[in-house]
Order: structure tokens, then sequence, then C-alpha cells
């Protein structure tokens, strides 16, 4: 091949027509050229780069689109029957802790409380009563005790008197007369023999008149002392029968008195009635109190205030509906404490552990939220669910299971993003 260069008419004087040949080979095709192997070279060392920074990027992290936001569901029932007279909530309204949702007609419960205290009142009242008792039937006691033992000391002196007169009278006394009355007879017995000798004597002029007048007075005299002596030992038989009905008497006042103390005794049982009795009003003053706390307490229920920050939704309540106790009104949920169920393979759970950070892409916003693992569950979702699965002998076929991963968030911004129970996330948990 044969290529003439002409250099310009101007010089083609001074220049010689050169004619110059040019050897040129044909560039090589495939594998071959220079520059495709360059750009082999180069595709593949980018690819390998590429595979090292995906490996380098996704070997430490699990991920699932397994998993959803949860939150803590509070759901508001009445603790007492009545007609709903306010519902001050309406429905996906924001609400604070304590702020009163729904009131309950609350006239029957407010008659409750007054009668409740009507019955406090009364319950106090007796068991004052009662206090009072205790002491004055002790003091009435004592005092009973202390007289009837004072009875039965003076009954048991007269006694002893009673005895010793009659003792007397009965020895002493009755033989001082038994004796007289015989020295009297000896003496009239003698003094009528002498009568009798004296008369015949008389008659026959060997003494004289006065001296059987004397012997006749004599004889008058000692038969009168006779019969004095007779009568005091008559009299002293009586006293002896005085004296023994006198003793008698005196040991039947020492059995009354006796008995009167044994009642006065007995009677300190009723200081222990007494005490129990004020015991008893005293427990039907707490059973009152507690009554009344009760009744207090079903007053308070009328009132369905929120338990905590959040959400009213999901109300199934309206005014002059009758509720039930145990009914549900509405549910409240807190959007500020949410958190992330993440239903991970068993496969994936090797090398997992509390602590370690996760990210949450959620699908609502379409952002990426970070978080950390908080705990892993104790068994898998299956075996929690509300029916078991049971494995047949002879069909078994085995399945991977999951089991859930509990990841909380950062805090989010309320203005940036609203996480709320149930929506759908995307989590990554990057393993150590």
């Amino acid at each position: 091949m044969s290529i003439e260069i002409e250099v310009g008419l101007e010089n083609a004087v001074r220049v010689p027509r050169v004619t110059e040949e040019l050897s040129l080979e044909e560039t090589p095709k495939g594998l071959a050229n220079p520059k495709t192997k360059r750009l082999l070279l180069a595709a593949g060392g980018a690819v390998l780069a590429t595979i090292a920074g995906l490996f380098i990027y996704f070997h430490n992290r699990e991920s699932t689109d397994d998993a959803q936001v949860d939150g803590h569901i509070t759901p508001l029932a009445s603790k007492v029957y009545g007609r709903v007279s306010q519902v001050l909530v309406e429905d996906n309204q924001a609400v604070k802790a304590g702020q009163v949702l729904v009131k309950i007609d609350a006239r029957d419960y407010q008659a409750a409380v007054d009668q409740a205290k009507a019955s406090l009142l009364l319950a106090e009242s007796e068991a004052r009563s009662a206090g009072v008792d205790v002491p004055r039937t002790r003091e009435n006691v004592l005092s009973g005790t202390t007289s009837a033992d004072a009875q039965v000391m003076g009954a048991q002196a007269d006694l002893a008197r009673a005895q010793a007169t009659y003792e007397q009278a009965q020895t002493a006394d009755l033989a001082w007369a038994q004796a007289n009355v015989e020295k009297s007879e000896a003496n009239a017995e003698l003094a009528k023999a002498d009568l009798a000798r004296y008369r015949p004597l008389m008659e026959k002029g060997e003494i004289s008149k006065q001296q059987y007048d004397a012997a006749k007075a004599n004889a008058d005299a000692t038969a009168s002392t006779l019969k004095a002596d007779q009568q005091r030992l008559a009299q002293a038989q009586r006293n002896v029968d005085v004296a023994k009905a006198q003793l008698d008497a005196a040991k039947a006042r020492v059995e009354q008195a006796k008995a009167e103390l044994d009642s006065a005794r007995a009677n300190v049982k009723q200081v222990s009635m007494k005490a129990a009795d004020a015991q008893a009003k005293i427990a039907k003053v707490e059973q009152a109190r507690a009554a009344l706390e009760a009744a207090q307490l079903n007053l308070s229920y009328t009132d369905i205030t929120a338990p905590v920050d959040g959400v009213a939704t999901h109300k199934q309540v309206e005014p002059g509906q009758i509720v039930q106790a145990g009914q549900g009104l509405l549910v409240v949920v807190p959007l500020e404490s949410v958190w992330v169920t993440a239903n991970f393979k068993e496969t994936q759970l090797k090398n997992m552990k509390p602590g370690q950070k996760a990210q949450v892409k959620v699908d609502t916003y379409g952002k990426t939220f970070n978080g950390h693992v908080d705990s892993i569950a104790g068994a898998t979702g299956s075996v929690l669910s509300l029916l078991p699965p049971e494995n047949a002998t002879g069909n078994y076929v085995k399945v991977v299971q999951r089991i859930p991963v509990k990841i909380v968030l950062d805090p989010i911004p309320q203005e940036k993003a609203v996480l709320r129970p149930g929506m759908n996330v995307d989590a990554t948990v990057i393993t150590d």
C-alpha cells in the first residue's frame, strides 16, 4: 500500500516528490485485543470489589420482612353497672393520663355512699357507748365483790358470837340454873320435913308457936326459892333455844353472804361480756368503714379516666347506653411507647443477642430508623399461638420456625414519624 504526501504547491519546487510506503497490520480481535483485556480486567476488579463490599456489608446482618410495630393496647371497661351520662372523647382523639373519658350516672352510688356514712356514724356511736359500759361495769362488779366480802366477814363474826352465846347458854348458864334448882329442892325438902316435925311438937306444946311459924316461913321461903330457881332453869333452857336459833340464823346469814359473794364474783364475767361486746362494736365500726370505702370506690368508678397518654380509639359507647361491669368501652393506645416485633427464622438467631444494633424500615414512610435488640422470645411463634401444632408420627415435615425478637427503637420525633401498632416494617439486626 503506497501513500503519496503532497507538502504544498508553493514548496513543490523545493521539496522533491516523495513516495513512502507504510506497512500496516490488521487490528487483533477478541481477547487478543489489549484494550479488551484491559476492559475485562477492570470490570472483573469492579465486580470483585462489589462482591467483597456486599459480603462485608451483609455477612453480619440478619433481615426479615415478617415484622410489625407493637405497643401497649390499653382497653378501658366499666367496673360498675349503670347508664352512661356523658362521653367526653371522640374516636382517635389524643388524651392525657387522668383525663375523664366517660361518665356513668353516679346518683345510685352517691346514695350508697351516704347510707354507708350513716351506718358508720351509728356503729361509732354504739362503740363509744359500749366502751363506756366496760369500765362502769367493772367498777360496779368490783364494788359488789368488796361489799359481798365484807358481808361474808360480818356474817362469820356474828356466827362466831352466836356460837359462843349458844355454848355459854348450853353449858354454864343452864348448869348453874340446874344446880340452883337442885339446891333449892334440897332446901325445900328439908324445910318441909322440919315443918312436919314441928307441927306435932307445937300441938303438944313442946315448942312455941313462934318456932313453928319460923319453920313454916322457912318452908314457904325455900318453896318460893325452889320455884324461882325452877323458873330460872326454864329461862336458861329457853335461852339455849334462843341461842340455838340465833346460831342457826347466823349460819344462814353466812351462807347467804357467801352466795352473794359467789354471785358478785360471777358478775366479773359481765365485764368480759361487756368487753367482748365492745370489741364486736369496734369490729362493726371497721366493717362499716370498709363498706363506706367500697361505696366510695364504686362511686369513683363512675368516672372512667385514661390510664396513660395516648390516642383513644375503637370507641364503642354512647350517652344513654346501659353498660355492664366489665363491658369494653374504648381503647387507649400510647403512641410514644412502641416497639417492633420481628419474626426471624431460627437459622438467623445463631449470633443474635440482646443489645445488638438494629435498623427498621417502615413501609408507611419509606424511612429507616435505628434501634437495638431488647430481647428474644423464649419459644417459637407457633408454640405461643392459640392452637400449638402437634406433629403426628409418620407424616412429619420439618419446617423452619420463626422466633419473635423485640426491637426497641431510638426516640423518634413526632414531627418526623408516628409509628402505630400493626404497621408493617422490615427489620435488620447487625450481629457482632
